[in-house]
């Protein structure tokens, strides 16, 4: 009795403090493992501006993750998701982990979606002691310093913007760049990583401009660039703002290279954009998987089995970048699982990540762990976009001479 008394006591003084420094003891924490299933938590945005990104992460791991359960589960167990919406509002992402721990008694999380709401419950994952994996952000401060708890499968926000800058400034030999991102952790971080490259060749950029998150209001930033003549806007947002941004700079005669980090997210950003005369404008767009899809229609080595998985499970569904994370989420969840055995502890499943080396989706992905480096892929992918679709880039020359793909 006297146990269940200070449990409710803990889950109503962290309901009552969002803000506050968060401590879970372990001892109040279930494993979320019975001889039938092991549970994981899932916070990410299902609606709102970021809903997209949610709703395609689930839906590619999903495909898979019920695809394990028809053939069994995994050492018997059968893998259960519990997913709760937040918005992409830090708040309710923390609410929702608070009552994955407490309420649910959780094993893990899983494919948590950008960077504001997923920074926010760090504190609770490292005190909590719960596994996290398969982020849906780059963020730098889920890299460093080093939690052991923490799980990365796609590379990192520095390494995407680094790569796109020595693209531009090496191969098209662009000086002017421009950073208009949103202003909070996942703008700042961005922000900070093209900085970062810009400065080892000497440069910074020629101006920086933000907007609040979940707003479309890009009126001044534009101007402050287009007065900064920058020849390439690197841009760190969701869809709605960075579309925007584009349509009306193209709208002023304005048409610099616009360069995008993966979170944008192709297949909306390519819906948003289909009504605008876009065929002259040159926008890329990093990504941290390969195209599902090559430009010829036939499908990556990689990704065979989740077009097979997500026709199967979401008939009518076209494989998406966004959706392909997800699923590859969900192979190293499952591997990892797999490599536990059936006894199972938060502690094996670190250790059996840990150990996967060159561990092949095909030929043309590979992730390796270890037991300092927990960020599976470093490979960064660039695409163009082409007839409304992105499609694989892979010369950057061809911008500077004004080739068509």
């Amino acid at each position: 009795m006297g146990k269940c008394i200070g449990l409710m006591a803990l889950i109503l003084w962290l309901c009552a403090c969002q803000n506050a420094e968060i401590s879970v003891p372990m001892a109040e924490v279930g494993l979320g493992v019975t001889d039938t299933e092991v549970v994981f938590g899932s916070s990410l945005a299902l609606q709102g501006h970021a809903g997209y990104l949610g709703q395609e992460t689930l839906r590619g791991a999903m495909c898979y993750l019920r695809h394990v359960n028809e053939q069994g589960g995994v050492h018997g167990r059968m893998i259960r998701l519990i997913t709760r919406d937040d918005s992409y509002d830090p708040p309710k992402c923390l609410d929702n982990t608070q009552r994955f721990l407490i309420d649910d008694q959780v094993f893990g999380l899983f494919c948590y979606v950008g960077t504001p709401t997923t920074v926010k419950i760090l504190p609770l994952v490292e005190e909590a002691k719960v596994p996290l994996l398969g982020m849906f952000t780059g963020a730098n401060a889920l890299r460093e310093p080093f939690m052991p708890y923490l799980i990365n499968v796609r590379a990192s926000y520095y390494q995407e913007t680094g790569a796109a800058v020595e693209h531009l400034v090496n191969d098209l030999k662009l000086r002017r760049i421009a950073v208009f991102y949103q202003y909070d952790a996942f703008g700042f971080d961005g922000l900070t990583g093209t900085e970062l490259a810009l400065k080892r060749f000497g440069l910074e950029p020629v101006a920086r401009t933000s907007y609040i998150r979940g707003s479309h209001d890009i009126h001044e930033s534009l101007d402050r660039i287009r007065d900064s003549q920058a020849e390439a806007v690197v841009m760190i947002g969701t869809s709605d703002p960075c579309a925007n941004f584009i349509r009306q700079s193209l709208e002023e005669d304005y048409a610099p290279i616009f360069y995008m980090v993966s979170f944008v997210g192709a297949k909306e950003l390519s819906r948003n954009l289909i009504q605008s005369e876009t065929s002259q404008a040159k926008v890329i767009m990093s990504q941290v998987v390969p195209p599902p899809l090559h430009s010829d229609g036939t499908v990556a080595e990689s990704a065979r089995e989740f077009t097979e998985l997500l026709d199967l499970y979401y008939k009518g569904d076209e494989p998406n970048f966004v959706g392909f994370e997800g699923y590859i989420n969900a192979k190293v969840l499952v591997e990892g699982l797999r490599r536990a055995g059936r006894n199972l502890s938060r502690e094996s499943f670190l250790a059996a990540i840990e150990s996967m080396q060159d561990f092949s989706l095909g030929s043309d992905v590979h992730l390796s762990f270890g037991s300092v480096d927990h960020q599976g892929m470093d490979t960064v992918y660039f695409t163009l976009l082409h007839d409304g679709h992105f499609i694989l880039l892979e010369n950057w020359q061809d911008l500077r001479e004004g080739a068509q793909p």
